[in-house]
């Protein structure tokens, strides 16, 4: 995660001349997400729901001819318990077990002009993101923790609303497709779900023209 933090930095500090001008735009966000997890079964047995949220922050950068680069970071954090299936039905073991997602993502994409509806813009892009994920537990044998990150793509699609010259509000959809963390060890090898994304519905609150 140090590579992904400065390479934030370096997005947020490379252009400060540019970002004054008309061409460009550079501009920070609080991020809501909520996301219902395409492992199911896994979130299901260990934390009871598959949706939960994640907060976060980010900068876009608007360039010339309607472009985009957005750059991202959020957190979710649940204390669940460990499970097992058996015929299909899982059963949870008594035994806590905290699992922390951190997603740092960077996206590029068009943001389209309405002639006639200037302070409504949609957007469409697609990205790639590093997925960190940590898992510990009471009782644990040596190896069973879990502390790694991986790459994964995503999509989003979404509209942003001008409510001030300074304030913007946004929604979009949100896919995220990210192999190789689930999959290898306890309910989500036995469910056979190896993707740690998901669908969400993101919600931000920009500051900038």
């Amino acid at each position: 995660m140090k590579i992904a933090a400065c390479s934030m930095l370096a997005l947020m500090t490379a252009l400060p001349a540019a970002a004054q001008t008309e061409r460009f735009a550079l501009r920070p966000y609080g991020l809501i997400t909520y996301e219902a997890f395409s492992a199911k079964t896994t979130f299901d047995a260990t934390f009871g729901e598959s949706s939960y949220p994640f907060w976060g922050a980010g900068a876009e950068l608007i360039l010339p001819k309607h472009i985009y680069v957005d750059v991202s970071a959020s957190r979710f954090k649940k204390t669940g318990q460990r499970a097992f299936l058996n015929n299909g039905q899982a059963f949870q073991l008594g035994i806590p077990l905290t699992a922390t997602i951190t997603p740092f993502e960077i996206a590029g994409g068009y943001r389209f002009v309405l002639t006639h509806y200037p302070s409504i813009t949609p957007f469409a892009g697609a990205g790639v993101g590093w997925y960190s994920y940590k898992e510990t537990s009471d009782f644990a044998a040596a190896g069973e923790d879990v502390d790694t990150t991986h790459v994964g793509g995503l999509v989003v699609g979404g509209v942003e609303f001008r409510v001030h010259r300074w304030i913007a509000l946004s929604g979009d959809v949100h896919y995220t497709h990210v192999p190789g963390i689930l999959g290898t060890g306890g309910i989500s090898k036995d469910a056979g779900e190896t993707d740690l994304g998901g669908v969400a519905a993101r919600f931000k609150f920009i500051v900038g023209r």
